[in-house]
């Protein structure tokens, strides 16, 4: 079992920044795909970025376009999500997943375990 908790998320202006945490406890983290989502009511869970568990590949939505890094610290069993050039668009509960096996994937399906959430808020 892993327990991820969120942290960082916030009310930002349109053009600003936020640096989203994720502290995970439980299992090995390392051993762990880490990725990180959001979603709005009324709508699916999209993916934003995934990272493997070195931490040596990286994968992102489409529409991040270059705005958002995802990170890993292995030895302090966090991911971060550091977003950049917010839109009012990107509004949404982001969540953190992890996934027991390879590979970073964009659906939500093939992650195992899920945080609360972090609520991000962009004014324009």
């Amino acid at each position: 079992q892993v327990q991820l908790v969120e942290s960082g998320g916030g009310l930002v202006q349109a053009g600003g920044s936020l640096r989203l945490s994720c502290a995970a406890s439980g299992r090995t983290f390392s051993n762990y795909t880490m990725g990180w989502f959001r979603q709005n009511p009324g709508k699916e869970r999209e993916f934003v970025a995934g990272i493997s568990w070195s931490g040596s590949s990286t994968y992102y939505g489409d529409f991040v376009k270059g705005r958002f890094t995802i990170s890993r610290d292995n030895a302090k069993n966090t991911v971060y999500l550091q977003m950049n050039n917010l839109k009012p668009e990107d509004a949404a509960v982001y969540y953190c997943a992890s996934r027991r096996r390879p590979g970073i994937y964009v659906g939500p399906d093939r992650y195992d375990y899920w945080g609360q959430g972090t609520q991000v808020t962009v004014s324009s």
